[in-house]
């Protein structure tokens, strides 16, 4: 008799009920990993401190609007922004040590129109102010101020004009750097009167002006934000001013055009610039951030007060003006009277 085997009943495995879960899972992560980098990169920058390099002393306009920058786009990041103010070489060690850093949207340029000459009136800067950055904002501008020793007697420009020509060595203006508006001004003014006044670059507008108030130098054309306290102190004379109309904050002082000087219209702007090479993101976010931060009343007013106005515009609006800028003032820059007499004051080394 044959031996019978009887297999027990085979019961069926219970459900798993947690392997859609699992595939769920696996499905989602790896979906994740491949979306990883673009997630991160989006959503990491800031992750530090970011770094807004000024290549002034402290103390100018350049240096005020570069700090304003600077806070709001802490503000507007949620991030600490440390400022370094690195002055010397006429502005280019501070601008060669923004291009040295990586273009990642942590080093930034705080400057001025001079920037954007620098190409016109330094043989070798080391960078092409054009080509090797990139405009992130303009935040602001004002008219030139022309100022002079207070212990000289003359009163207008016309009485400049006279005692220049009679003592031609007697006389300097001194420009916080080549390139900047006062430098313009300087320029344009010895052309129209044929006064052939020295122009002496410095590091800046604080030191220029501390040599204009000791009467080490004569003259000094700047920003009326950074020259009107130091005329409401008395330390300096305020003799014309380089706009169409005359200030409200300073209605006794005559424009150069009133006074015999028609196209004297000079005004020093600002603003902060990146090197090539940063995300275009990233260029774009920090420029809605400091409109939207110049946009505030109070800002707007408290730039009034320092006789500056703020600049909201896109970066192509910037970028065209820039293009108009720089073709304007380089016949001026590269006429003989530009580089006549000049010399670099020890204080712009």
């Amino acid at each position: 008799m044959m031996a019978s085997t009887v297999q027990a009943p085979v019961r069926p495995s219970p459900p798993d009920r947690e392997a859609p879960m699992r595939r769920r899972i696996i499905m989602t992560t790896g979906l994740a990993a491949l979306a990883a980098p673009t997630v991160h990169a989006q959503g990491a920058w800031p992750s530090r401190p970011l770094r807004v390099i000024i290549p002034y002393t402290p103390g100018g306009a350049t240096d005020a609007m570069a700090r304003l920058a600077a806070q709001k786009l802490g503000e507007g990041l949620g991030q600490t922004v440390v400022v370094e103010n690195r002055p010397g070489g006429n502005g280019v060690i501070g601008t060669q040590a923004v291009l040295q850093a990586p273009a990642d949207g942590y080093t930034i340029l705080g400057s001025a129109s001079t920037h954007v000459l620098q190409h016109l009136v330094l043989k070798a800067p080391g960078y092409d102010p054009i080509a090797d950055f990139q405009p992130i904002a303009r935040t602001g501008r004002a008219p030139a101020l022309l100022v002079m020793d207070p212990k000289r007697p003359q009163r207008s420009l016309a009485e400049v004009v006279a005692a220049a020509k009679a003592d031609p060595r007697a006389w300097s203006f001194a420009t916080s750097s080549l390139g900047a508006s006062g430098h313009l001004a300087a320029v344009a003014f010895n052309q129209a009167t044929g006064a052939g006044i020295e122009i002496i670059p410095y590091r800046g507008t604080a030191p220029a002006l501390v040599d204009v108030q000791a009467g080490n130098i004569q003259l000094l054309f700047d920003s009326a934000a950074a020259l009107l306290p130091t005329v409401r102190s008395g330390n300096v004379r305020a003799l014309a001013i380089t706009a169409r109309v005359r200030s409200a904050l300073a209605p006794e002082v005559p424009t150069a055009i009133e006074q015999g000087l028609p196209g004297s219209e000079f005004a020093s702007w600002y603003g902060v610039w990146a090197a090539r090479g940063m995300a275009q993101d990233q260029v774009e976010r920090m420029n809605a951030i400091i409109q939207a931060g110049l946009r505030e009343p109070a800002t707007s007013q408290r730039l009034a007060g320092l006789a500056l106005e703020a600049i909201t515009e896109s970066i192509a609006e910037t970028n065209r003006y820039i293009a108009a800028d720089v073709e304007k003032n380089a016949a001026l820059l590269r006429s003989p009277t530009s580089s006549r007499n000049s010399r670099c004051a020890p204080a712009c080394r």
